[in-house]
């Protein structure tokens, strides 16, 4: 599983267009010529350094054998590796949309 964190507006978009297009906050598909995902362990650290300051989001679980698109583990600093998917999310390889809440002093809590 893969996880890829969405703002509520964009997963919504995307239910009426029928796929998800966005990589990364303020960000397209097209702009960067992938989507940012990443491992379980990696959400919660993505999510504080860009979207400590973001509206609703929710956390997608992507399960990359469902995708039509391809999905290549890059290399983003020394030793930092993360998933990018390079196409747009067919919806149904999203098998979950769950909020990703926040405690009362701000940090991220991950969906059960």
């Amino acid at each position: 599983m893969i996880f890829h964190i969405a703002e509520v507006s964009d997963w919504q978009a995307a239910q009426v267009s029928g796929d998800y297009r966005v990589s990364t906050r303020g960000r397209s598909l097209a702009d960067e010529g992938f989507i940012h995902a990443a491992r379980r362990g990696q959400v919660l650290g993505v999510a504080q350094a860009f979207y400590a300051d973001a509206g609703p989001l929710l956390l997608l679980s992507i399960d990359p054998d469902r995708l039509s698109s391809p999905v290549r583990d890059d290399e983003v600093a020394p030793g930092i590796v993360f998933p990018h998917i390079y196409g747009p999310i067919n919806l149904d390889a999203v098998v979950a949309a769950a909020p990703l809440r926040r405690e009362a002093d701000g940090r991220f809590i991950l969906p059960s």
